[in-house]
């Protein structure tokens, strides 16, 4: 939904999210665009829009959504929904925030799992380098390139020193 701008009439599951390639399923949607309707649909369409301003201005917050629903009542968009089922759209509106905060902090969780995993797997490689250079420049046994490089175990360097010999 929104405004038309330069967007398209029908978007595409396989265009927006996988280039275009063709995908096991199709899903095709027709967007709806705001308008002069009066319509209960081209209302809709306003509230969010008022909404996503609104969450611009205050966050996601309880005055967010209280700011949205005086804003729609003055301007007589799904007004009588509005005056009629207030608390209950301040209910779920609140609810939404809850759901989208905790899949927000779900997937910071993740995005930071996987830089840690990188992290780890880059060191692990940097040590391994280390070990694999101290093995072929010779001069240091095993024991003393294991207090060099601590991470990695008797059994890895002497697997290590097998394959620099091969």
């Amino acid at each position: 939904t929104g405004k038309r701008g330069k967007k398209p009439d029908i978007i595409s599951l396989s265009k927006e999210f996988f280039l275009g390639e063709d995908i096991s399923i199709e899903v095709k949607a027709r967007v709806i665009y705001e308008s002069k309707s009066r319509d209960i649909i081209n209302q809709y369409i306003i509230f969010c829009r008022i909404f996503s301003e609104q969450v611009k201005k205050h966050g996601m917050t309880g005055k967010a959504v209280e700011e949205t629903i005086r804003i729609c009542l003055d301007k007589d968009v799904l007004a009588e929904y509005l005056a009629k089922k207030k608390t209950e759209v301040v209910t779920i509106m609140m609810s939404l925030f809850d759901a989208e905060h905790q899949q927000e902090l779900y997937w910071k969780g993740k995005t930071k799992i996987a830089v840690q995993k990188a992290v780890q797997k880059a060191e692990r490689a940097t040590e391994r380098a280390t070990a694999e250079r101290l093995i072929k420049y010779g001069g240091m046994s095993l024991e003393k390139i294991a207090l060099c490089v601590p991470s990695l175990s008797m059994d890895e360097l002497k697997k290590i020193a097998a394959k620099i010999v091969q």
